[in-house]
């Protein structure tokens, strides 16, 4: 276990002191590692020396604050940067010293690279049998898909999800969510703090895999396990829908100045809510699904007579599940996001103003989940860390001057 994370007044997190080596690049790992910070661990993130993790180089829409790319920065908060060649001489020795010290390790790297780089699971173990040690992939190191690119569209497009939205003929639709990401992520989190409750008791590491295609496989419990039991998919009907297997009304439909979502309701009460004895006469659960067309012709365009803010109104009075169809600027000025503080700021490493985010979902009582720290410049760190794993300052300048470290300027 690390000294403290938290700077002096702010309160621990639940896993103060827990010291993560993050060797990840893209979403999924860099979000499993940020979570593990908000919660108060000390992650070191592993960069290359040269260009450093991937996201700094190719962010989303390559547009930049104060110099970084916005993913680099959405993602990689509360954590330092170790700039380190692993494959230069010297490196290696650094490294082994920083793991004896590490409760946690995670790659995402590309099957066989670990082991290349020296940073496997079993020459990881044989140095610190206590480390927690997670390998995210894209289908897990078995299978004949195990050397295909993991990236989430690519994920989304073989789980089968894709045609279970929109309308008979429609092209294969994709998510705008990041999810199989996303969602890899968080299951990484979940398995290695499993891991680490285990250790408590066992005084033993151990090796956490994750895969996203099985995440994204497992997103889908409701609907695979209707497949594989009963052999009904997602159907898609005539008239688009926002899922195949849910009845109607569940989807989207224009109002006079903008749009308004439905969830699952009782069909009468949508009739009370449309003034519609067609819908008041459909009483059975599953005529929804019986008629989804028709249900979905009656109504397509029965909310362009009002607004979204009155359909709303109208729909909490009958019970009806409805809700507004944000962009990015109505979300922003929303009253429950301006109320429950989502946007905060966390600090700029580049001394510049701090940089708006959203705050950490989870909430502990005791415990509070924090931005503590700024997504680190290149290399910001180096020094401190490999200083705190013992390495003598001689040492760390040969590093630093030969290239296998790198070391921010300010």
């Amino acid at each position: 276990m690390t000294a403290s994370s938290s700077p002096a007044g702010m309160p621990a997190g639940a896993l103060d002191g827990l010291r993560v080596l993050d060797c990840t690049q893209m979403l999924a790992g860099p979000l499993a590692a940020t979570r593990l910070g908000d919660l108060g661990a000390d992650v070191i993130k592993i960069e290359p020396v040269a260009t450093g993790e991937f996201n700094r180089t190719h962010g989303f829409e390559d547009l930049l604050i104060d110099g970084e790319m916005t993913t680099f920065v959405a993602v990689n908060r509360n954590k330092r940067s170790l700039a380190i060649d692993l494959k230069a001489d010297g490196a290696a020795v650094a490294f082994r010293a920083l793991v004896a010290s590490a409760d946690v390790f995670l790659q995402n790297f590309r099957p066989g690279v670990a082991a290349r780089l020296g940073v496997s699971y079993e020459q990881l173990a044989a140095i610190n049998p206590r480390i927690v040690y997670c390998s995210i992939s894209g289908y897990g190191d078995e299978g004949p898909y195990r050397l295909r690119p993991g990236q989430d569209l690519l994920l989304q497009a073989y789980s089968g999800a894709m045609f279970s939205v929109g309308a008979e003929g429609d092209a294969p639709v994709p998510g705008a969510l990041w999810a199989a990401d996303v969602m890899t992520g968080y299951q990484a989190a979940i398995g290695i703090l499993a891991a680490l409750h285990h250790r408590e008791r066992s005084g033993r590491g151990q090796h956490v895999e994750v895969d996203m295609f099985s995440v994204v496989l497992d997103t889908q419990l409701q609907e695979l396990v209707t497949y594989l039991n009963t052999g009904s998919a997602p159907r898609r009907t005539k008239e688009a829908s926002a899922h195949g297997s849910i009845p109607a009304p569940y989807g989207v439909y224009r109002t006079s100045d903008g749009w308004l979502a439905l969830a699952m309701s009782p069909l009468p009460l949508l009739g009370e809510l449309l003034d519609d004895d067609f819908l008041r006469g459909l009483v059975r659960y599953n005529d929804g699904h019986d008629h989804r067309d028709e249900v979905y012709r009656q109504i397509r365009h029965a909310f362009e007579t009002a607004t979204t803010a009155e359909w709303i109104r109208r729909s909490d009075e009958l019970g009806v599940w409805a809700g507004p169809v944000y962009d990015y600027p109505m979300l922003a000025a929303d009253p429950h996001v301006a109320a429950t503080g989502m946007f905060v700021d966390q600090p700029n490493a580049h001394d510049g103003p701090p940089i708006k985010t959203v705050r950490p979902p989870l909430k502990l009582s005791e415990t509070p989940t924090a931005i503590r720290k700024s997504a680190p410049a290149l290399g910001q760190h180096s020094r401190e860390v490999l200083r705190e794993a013992g390495l003598a300052e001689d040492s760390i300048d040969a590093l630093i001057t030969t290239g296998a470290v790198r070391e921010a300027t300010p």
